[in-house]
């Protein structure tokens, strides 16, 4: 009997906590207007835990990994690179389903930002 108490809360508890994280894993369609221009790439994004790994791919052989990348819940944050360069986008965000809204600041500006997710 213990077993299987101890079972049922070991199942609910992880049950939990994968309902809990986000559902930021896959591909996205990232844009964001900012006073350094417009950008669009396709991002992939894997979550472990509460870590965010990916990196967004702007073409023509340009990508930035995504560093520094959490998880809390339905919120994310990184920060990425801009092409190696000092300029750093520090973004934070929400997962919505499909879709996800943020913002970034870099250089002491903020942007917003979003995604959806990738047919």
């Amino acid at each position: 009997m213990i077993k299987k108490t101890l079972a049922l809360i070991i199942f609910t508890f992880a049950s939990f906590s994968a309902w809990a994280q986000s559902s930021a894993n896959g591909v996205w369609n990232f844009s964001m207007n900012s006073p350094m221009g417009a950008v669009s790439a396709k991002v992939t994004m894997e979550i472990a835990g509460d870590v965010l790994t990916g990196e967004f791919d702007l073409g023509g052989g340009r990508t930035w990994p995504i560093e520094e990348g959490s998880v809390e819940g339905n919120s994310i944050s990184f920060s990425i690179n801009r092409d190696g360069s000092s300029m750093t986008y520090v973004m934070s965000a929400e997962v919505e389903g499909d879709s996800i809204q943020g913002i970034a600041a870099a250089m002491g500006t903020t942007a917003d930002w979003s995604m959806t997710r990738a047919e």
